[in-house]
């Protein structure tokens, strides 16, 4: 894709997030990684329903702004995008939002952390909760990076939410997933608790995901289900 190209993938979905209710004010940000490993970041302080492609800031990984309108910068928390393209060499995007079901999790300190839905298991897995950092610091970036290595989608505790993906678009939809899966687990709950799947069904599900949808990313389910 050419710049211009994802400049306006990026607006595309900051709008779409705003619109969902994920973010609010100047809630939420978004990276993506260049050809030329440089990053494509939204700017601090603009609310995502006014965010132009223009807008858009180029930083490199140090977090330095090579590239920008006026005064423009990206968010204090460019450094737990950071840390997820530092640990994860396949990450070409990252998404921080705050989608209320899954950050209400986040709030209460409860993990995603099951296999009851047959599309979750093949499109993120169990969703861990990460302890607490104070944003812009050193803190987030740090209390991440020991679930990066297995979790494409992790809530920040009292904070809300992380997705990563090859690209992204595949890091919106993780996004998406999560806040569904959020929603559907705490029906679930309200109607006194969901059914994991068993796992030698969640095998199958995990084969399909492999061999058959051919899901980029990492994933828990290897781990937890094939020691």
């Amino acid at each position: 894709m050419k710049y211009q190209e994802i400049r306006e993938q990026i607006c595309d979905v900051c709008h779409k997030m705003w619109l969902l209710g994920w973010v609010a004010a100047n809630d939420g940000n978004i990276t993506v990684k260049l050809p030329d490993g440089n990053f494509l970041a939204t700017p601090t302080g603009i609310s995502k329903s006014f965010i132009t492609p223009e807008k858009l800031v180029i930083i490199n990984d140090k977090g330095e702004v090579l590239e920008a309108e006026g005064n423009y910068k990206p968010s204090s928390e460019i450094k737990m995008h950071l840390r997820c393209y530092k640990e994860r060499e396949d990450v070409g995007a990252v998404v921080h939002a705050h989608p209320p079901t899954a950050t209400g999790y986040a709030v209460a300190g409860i993990s995603l952390d099951e296999y009851s839905m047959i599309e979750t298991v093949i499109a993120t897995g169990s969703i861990p909760v990460t302890p607490y950092g104070t944003p812009s610091t050193d803190e987030v970036p740090e209390a991440i990076a020991p679930y990066l290595q297995e979790h494409d989608v992790v809530l920040l505790e009292n904070h809300g939410a992380l997705s990563v993906g090859c690209d992204l678009i595949t890091a919106y939809y993780r996004m998406e997933s999560l806040e569904l899966f959020a929603k559907i687990s705490l029906n679930a709950h309200l109607l006194g608790g969901a059914k994991e799947i068993d796992r030698d069904k969640i095998d199958k599900l995990l084969y399909l995901r492999e061999n058959y949808y051919k899901v980029t990313g990492k994933h828990p389910g290897y781990k937890k289900y094939n020691k």
